[in-house]
């Protein structure tokens, strides 16, 4: 994992509506960086609707949100229609801004083994460096954590 006071390496990526979205262009502004496994899976759900529940504190505290995972770009577009999700998802089909961010590798789920995205979040400050760093999230009051921790 990346630890507090490293800076938050840089990326590009697309968003769910095949826009290209870059950590930079948050410069200036806290950013929540979050990586989960897939989109419309219940803990993902569970994650990304607590995000969304607390999105007018996250607006209070101008801070941004973004939600990373190895989904394509279409997969991103319905899971935010789906439960209108407010903030922003970017498709990292080939893993290597999570593996950036020590988010990204071997797993075993019902006897077999893939690659994948564990699930761990940042807030990366605005000045591009990491001031929290959340391993192995659960996903249920993981936003109001984030919120805490912000206050």
């Amino acid at each position: 994992m990346l630890s507090v006071g490293d800076t938050a390496p840089n990326f590009e990526l697309p968003d769910q509506d095949g826009e290209s979205v870059s950590l930079s262009d948050f410069r200036g502004r806290p950013v929540i960086v979050y990586f989960y496994p897939r989109a419309d899976t219940p803990g993902c759900t569970t994650e990304a609707c607590g995000f969304r529940d607390s999105w007018d504190a996250f607006e209070e505290r101008d801070v941004a949100v973004l939600g990373i995972s190895d989904d394509p770009v279409d997969d991103l577009d319905d899971f935010a229609a789906k439960f209108d999700l407010p903030f922003t998802l970017l498709s990292d089909e080939d893993g290597e801004v999570s593996e950036k961010y020590e988010s990204y590798g071997e797993k075993n789920m019902f006897g077999n083994t893939f690659d994948g995205v564990f699930r761990n979040t940042y807030v990366v400050g605005a000045d591009g460096t990491v001031e929290h760093v959340y391993e192995g999230v659960s996903p249920d009051g993981h936003a109001e954590e984030i919120l805490a921790d912000l206050d």
